[in-house]
């Protein structure tokens, strides 16, 4: 009987082992997986979709139709998200979380397109043009002093990240390389930052300044002058300058100076030189903004974050307070509302202002879940205060929280890796996706790095 118990006992053993072990060698094969498969996809990515080291947004599989926003070809790049700088800082950050050589010399060549792409005036256009004749159309700042700036573009743009993405992107390789191309531009570009905002702190959409239209005015679309700010307390933190930091306050001041009465206490989506709410393209009017207003709410806790100074949280209650007035029965906010009235406005394709959402201009956000995150964040700020939030942000990840995230992970690697063809690629309904790519990068990256860390442990 003991022999055979004894038998039995090791065959619970076996079978017990068998259903043990690969758990515990699983993440460590998972993450020479996702190792390779990084790898995989920047050696791609870098070799091949690449023009110069820059990206557009995304590019049929056989590579014959490339597109950012628009058509675009063989030898452009865009600079709008998530085209070159998001790209970059992808690579950027997964050199950092795993240390690869390979990621950061891929992010050095996306800052040398960036680099090569700088106008002269400081910042940067939608998109950048390798072809020695097409690229005459801009005037560069690799051309200044070797060609003549007549009939040549110069006008840098702060909508859609452009100019900003760029320049936090050179300043981000410049920090990590401390090589001196990437300081001369991105001191270039900050100079161009300050000598393009407005004396009450504020950016407009485009710089130099048109003589008429809606691109001069103080913007708050697409987070223009959020964005800007991000670049100025980025310099900041980088280069200590105060100029920057006092840059950032200002138009810190400039939110707080811009927010409408009461009962309307948002913001407008852009402002006039008179400080009244404008319109700009054919649809997008005039009105109190169900989308600025959050934007604007996050960029002033975080103003108040970095600086401690109380009068960056005093304009939010009454911000908040219309915000929640003007939900929506569905739980949403409008993108307008009308002043006075407080009515959603839309815009239908007769090009009329309406306030019913029938033949409306399609492709567009009207209406979105906008300020929930912004609202949760300011009451955060505010049941904790300034010190404890921060050190909650600020604090390092435990071995607790570093495995459960490592356990987390686990599913969405593998079914990364299982997408990736043999030549690296993620392709989907026959498109390869920069969006795709970064998420992706990332993803593998943090695996990596908390695989890593957890080993180590």
């Amino acid at each position: 009987m003991r022999g055979h118990r004894a038998l039995f006992s090791c065959l619970i053993g076996l079978v017990l082992m068998i259903w043990i072990i690969p758990a515990s060698i699983g993440a460590p094969n998972l993450a020479e997986e996702a190792e390779s498969a990084m790898k995989e996809a920047v050696q791609y990515f870098r070799g091949t979709i690449s023009t110069n080291g820059g990206y557009l947004w995304r590019y049929s599989e056989d590579l014959k139709e490339r597109a950012g926003e628009g058509k675009a070809t063989e030898t452009q790049i865009w600079v709008q998200p998530p085209g070159t700088p998001s790209v970059g800082f992808a690579y950027l950050r997964a050199w950092e979380r795993t240390g690869s050589d390979l990621c950061l010399e891929a992010a050095k060549a996306t800052a040398d397109a960036l680099v090569w792409g700088q106008l002269e005036i400081g910042g940067w256009d939608y998109k950048i043009d390798f072809d020695p004749k097409a690229s005459q159309r801009w005037y560069y700042r690799h051309d200044k002093g070797k060609m003549k700036p007549e009939g040549r573009r110069n006008t840098a743009t702060f909508d859609d990240n452009n100019s900003q993405s760029a320049l936090r992107f050179i300043m981000a390789v410049h920090k990590a390389t401390g090589e001196e191309k990437y300081l001369a531009a991105a001191k270039y570009g900050l100079d161009f930052m300050l000598k393009s905002q407005f004396e009450n702190g504020a950016w407009p959409q485009r710089y130099p300044l048109a003589s008429k239209g809606y691109t001069q005015w103080y913007t708050f679309n697409d987070n223009s002058i959020n964005d800007c700010i991000k670049v100025m307390l980025d310099a900041y933190h980088i280069y200590g300058n105060e100029e920057y930091l006092e840059s950032a306050e200002r138009c810190g001041d400039f939110i707080i100076a811009s927010q409408l009465p009461e009962p309307q206490a948002g913001w407008a989506q852009q402002y006039d030189h008179d400080m009244k709410p404008a319109s700009a393209r054919w649809f997008e009017p005039a009105g109190v903004n169900g989308a600025a207003t959050p934007r604007n709410i996050r960029t002033l806790i975080d103003l108040y974050l970095e600086t401690g100074q109380e009068k960056y949280l005093a304009p939010i209650p009454a911000a908040i307070d219309w915000l929640e007035r003007s939900k929506m029965e569905d739980g949403k906010w409008a993108r307008f509302y009308e002043l006075e009235t407080n009515k959603p406005l839309y815009v239908n394709m007769d090009r009329k202002v309406v306030y019913e959402f029938v033949n409306i201009r399609p492709g567009y956000s009207w209406t979105a879940n906008y300020a929930s995150s912004a609202i949760r964040m300011y009451e955060k700020v505010k049941s904790m205060g300034r010190e404890e939030y921060l050190a909650e942000r600020d604090a390092p990840s435990t071995d607790e929280s570093r495995r459960k995230r490592l356990t987390d992970l686990e599913s969405r690697v593998q079914d990364v890796i299982a997408k990736q063809d043999d030549q690296g690629r993620w392709v989907s309904r026959e498109w390869i996706s920069c969006s795709t790519f970064i998420r992706n990068l990332q993803l593998l990256a943090e695996y990596i790095s908390l695989a890593r860390q957890v080993a180590g442990e």
